[in-house]
């Protein structure tokens, strides 16, 4: 069986800052981390491979130190990493992005499944996921927190706001995990001395990956980030309402009225 694993490096959102004159985020001595769910989809990868061995590849796009994510991977228990890392990818949007990550997917040949974390919080889209599966050809299923898989049947729980649902369809599938799906795995200290000392990260240039040169990067992208900037925190006033419930009651029902709220 052959999982792989679409992962993003990202800036730890507790430390981003924005630049007041363009919006953007400052990455520079930003602590950056693999994206909390993208883990997730790490671990189940694994997970499955535990339960039915076969191996696990784990590939990103980004800049060179994107490498040290994949190198996490690889401690975790990732048999294969691929850096996709070229100055032509460089301002592309969920579906130039989309469109890379799918050329070089289709690059490492036969695959069981495509795991991608629910979404990116550096972004908060949720798109790369399914536009992968829909450039990939694969049925897919999102937001998911479980996975059973009998012969070439994959069953999966679907988180929903009020509860799950449970779908099914055949290998191969694209899914994206939600962070209830499992607890990922903390990797040993010898396992990531090996993955730092003995494995290999594998990086594919934009010749490498082979693609529609207008389909990848700034030039390949369909949108574009007029204004970003951050919110600042609003405090409220603070109502305290004394007296009987009754009194307490109309008076909350003329508020909201009055507001527009009923």
């Amino acid at each position: 069986m052959h999982n792989i694993v679409c992962i993003k490096q990202v800036p730890d959102t507790r430390e981003v800052r924005l630049d007041p004159k363009t919006g953007n985020l400052i990455r520079e001595g930003v602590p950056s981390i693999i994206n909390p769910e993208d883990k997730n989809a790490i671990e189940e990868a694994l997970r499955l491979k535990d339960e039915f061995g076969g191996t696990v590849t784990v590939i990103t796009m980004g800049p060179p130190q994107a490498e040290e994510a994949l190198r996490e991977a690889l401690a975790m228990g990732a048999d294969k990493a691929v850096l996709i890392g070229d100055r032509a990818f460089a301002g592309a949007d969920t579906g130039a992005t989309s469109y890379t990550l799918g050329c070089a997917i289709n690059k490492l040949g036969k695959y069981d499944l495509i795991l991608c974390g629910r979404e990116a919080i550096d972004g908060n889209t949720a798109q790369v996921g399914p536009q992968l599966g829909e450039i990939l050809g694969l049925p897919q299923i999102t937001y998911v927190r479980k996975v059973v898989i009998r012969k070439n049947i994959i069953e999966a729980e679907r988180a929903l706001e009020d509860g799950y649902e449970v779908v099914s369809t055949q290998l191969p599938v694209l899914l994206t995990v939600v962070k209830e799906c499992n607890e990922p795995r903390i990797a040993a200290v010898a396992d990531i001395i090996e993955a730092y000392r003995e494995k290999e990260v594998i990086a594919w240039s934009a010749k490498d990956v082979d693609g529609d040169k207008a389909r990848i990067g700034l030039n390949g992208s369909w949108t574009r980030i007029r204004k970003a900037a951050a919110v600042k925190p609003q405090k409220g006033k603070v109502q305290i309402l004394e007296g009987s419930v009754g009194d307490v009651t109309k008076t909350l029902v003329a508020e909201f009225n009055k507001r527009n709220l009923l």
